[in-house]
Order: structure tokens, then sequence, then C-alpha cells
């Protein structure tokens, strides 16, 4: 099947249903280890799809640690790719990563003067509002369907702003080998954990307790680390290094924090810097557009009845935003509705795709 025919007819991103599980446990897999907060085990992927049905219920005016899941469906209606945001991390379960940092080793008597970078384990139960569960399936990338995927959180955000913490992270994957181990983990936690780095992965999604239990508050100093493990922190997973690139383009910035399993980067942005949130427009919808030989392409969502999204161009005309009529059916949107759009790529950006994070 070519990718061409596969990507045929637009994509539409919606909240995740009940019915979506085994499509979801199907992309879990293919995601391999590392993907936390798209798990492989069906119990746990049952709860998260749960959560995100009560929250998407009734969306707060303040953040309490709602999850929202989102799904991806292709022109025939398959589920091809979810992503997900929380509202804030931390509270009851803190938020755990290690800060980069150095520390100043200093002796006159030998003249020698030495900045050493050490990690320092932060536990966090006041903290940021959090993407992740990003996975696109590997025959739908391109056509700007990971780009679509990875942004389309903000158009949520923004339209319920107050419901979102006002620091944005994103945890990145780390590297692994092809048998999914991490250079980290085997250097770090493997020596207090006594499991191997996908058991330990998915415990964290079950109770993070454990984390608090075993885990050494001591800086751990990086030079000490097995040069394997020394090359890998704050170093993105082949396959996030596109993800990587959206985001900065969005406005994001490594944090100088990593994850403490697999040591991949902690990017962060406040929500009103965050490019998607603060050039969105917001205009009724005022019917449908004679062709579509216009540019940019922007990714476009309505709220209405419940959240819907796509990329299309968008041509705006008398305060009013006109859609081609096929983007307009998958939106389900009527003459007189809302609709939330911005430019799916900043002015000058390369074509990169988010596919997993």
């Amino acid at each position: 099947m070519s990718s061409q025919s596969i990507n045929d007819g637009l994509v539409v991103v919606r909240p995740v249903a009940a019915r979506d599980q085994d499509a979801l446990l199907g992309l879990a897999e293919l995601a391999g280890v590392g993907l936390t907060t798209l798990p492989k085990d069906e119990g746990l992927l049952h709860q998260r799809i749960a959560k995100s049905l009560k929250s998407f219920e009734r969306i707060p005016t303040s953040p309490g640690g709602e999850s929202y899941l989102l799904v991806m469906e292709n022109g025939a209606g398959k589920v091809i790719g979810a992503c997900g945001v929380v509202s804030k991390v931390g509270g009851f379960q803190p938020f755990y990563s290690y800060k980069v940092e150095s520390t100043l080793f200093e002796s006159p008597q030998i003249h020698v003067r030495k900045e050493v970078p050490l990690l320092r384990l932060v536990e966090d139960h006041d903290g940021p509002c959090e993407v992740g569960s990003l996975f696109l399936h590997p025959d739908y990338r391109g056509h700007n369907n990971g780009r679509l995927l990875q942004l389309v959180r903000f158009l949520l955000i923004g339209e319920y702003r107050p419901a979102f913490e006002n620091l944005v992270v994103s945890e990145i994957r780390g590297v692994l080998d092809d048998r999914g181990h991490s250079p980290f983990w085997d250097a770090v936690g493997r020596h207090f954990f006594g499991i191997e780095f996908a058991e330990a992965d998915r415990l964290s999604i079950v109770n993070k307790k454990f984390i608090a239990d075993l885990m050494p508050d001591h800086p751990i100093y990086i030079p000490l680390l097995p040069k394997t493990a020394q090359d890998v922190i704050g170093v993105a997973h082949e396959h996030s290094r596109p993800a990587v690139k959206n985001l900065e383009g969005e406005g994001f910035r490594f944090a100088k924090e990593v994850d403490i399993f697999d040591a991949g980067p902690v990017l962060s942005c406040h929500v009103e810097q965050i490019r998607s949130v603060r050039d969105a427009r917001k205009l009724p919808f005022g019917g449908i557009l004679p062709s579509e030989n216009a540019e940019p392409v922007c990714m476009v969502g309505q709220f209405v009845e419940t959240f819907r999204a796509t990329r299309c161009v968008v041509q705006e005309r008398d305060g009013k935003a006109f859609l081609p009529a096929e983007a307009a059916s998958v939106l389900n949107v009527r003459p007189g509705e809302m609709l939330r759009f911005v430019p799916l790529r900043p002015e000058g950006a390369s074509r990169s795709e988010g596919t997993s994070a």
C-alpha cells in the first residue's frame, strides 16, 4: 500500500473514546519501550481512557491534574495516532526529574579550579502542565500528520486556558538501544531499583511511590558515570528528534532537566510564549471555500459539542473564517460556530514531523 493511498482523505483529531482501546493498544505495541504515557498494558490503558473521558466531561476553570487523551483518525475512521496533555503534574504523586547543575571545586594550594557537572534529584509537588503520549503510526507519517498531532494540543490549551498550568513541559524519550535498554538506567537506576528499565518504566505509570522509596537524593557527579551514560544525558531518542524540532519552533527550550530513568531532555515554555497559543485566531465559520489554492495550511479546531481538529487552508473574509468543504465536513462545523486556527508551521520552519515523544 503506498503512502499516498493510505494518507488520502483528511485526518481528524478528537478526544479518545472507550471504543479506541484496542487500536491504542496496537499503537502502544508499535511504540516500543520508553513511551511511558502510552502503556502496553490493557488495564493501565483502560484507566488512562477512563480518566480522559472524565476530564472531558467538565473542563474546569483551574488545573487539578486532569488528563486529556486525543486520537487521530484517517479518512476511513481508523485510529492512527495519539497524543495527550495533563493539566498539572505533581500533587499526590510528585513530578520527578534530574536537574543538570554544576559545582565548583577549588584548591589554591595546587592551583586547581574545576567546575564539575552533576545531576540533582528534583521532587515537584506543584508541577507544570505536561504534553506527552505522542505517537503516530509509521505508515501515516508525512503529509503534516505528525506536526498536527503534536501541536494540536496547543489549540486545546489555548481554548481552555485557565484549565492548564502556566508552564508547559514535554519529557522527550531518551536514548535506548535496539533491545530497549537505556545506557543511563544501566549506569544509575538499575543499581538502586534492581529491575530492568522497561519494568521501571511500566511501574512509574501505576504508582511513583517506589521512586521516593528507592531513588537516592544525593547528587550524581556526571564524570563518575560510564561514558556511555554521560553521552546520552539530555539526548533525545532518534525517533523523537523531529518532535524536539517542532517544539523548539513553538518556543520550547531545554529546561536543564532530564528524565530520571533514561535521561531524555525536558523541554519547557510558558503558555503565553507558545506560538500556536499566542498567534491563534478565533473567528466564526463563514462558509465553504471554492478552492484550496491558498496558503498557509492551518490547524483548525472547533469546540461546540466536542473538540475536533484538522489541517486545511483557512481564508479570513469579513471577520469570518472560510474552509474547504472536506474540512468543514470532518469538523462538523456549522455557519456561525467559532473556530480556533493558526498556521501549522512557523514562518520559515523546516519540514520536520513529530512522531513520538
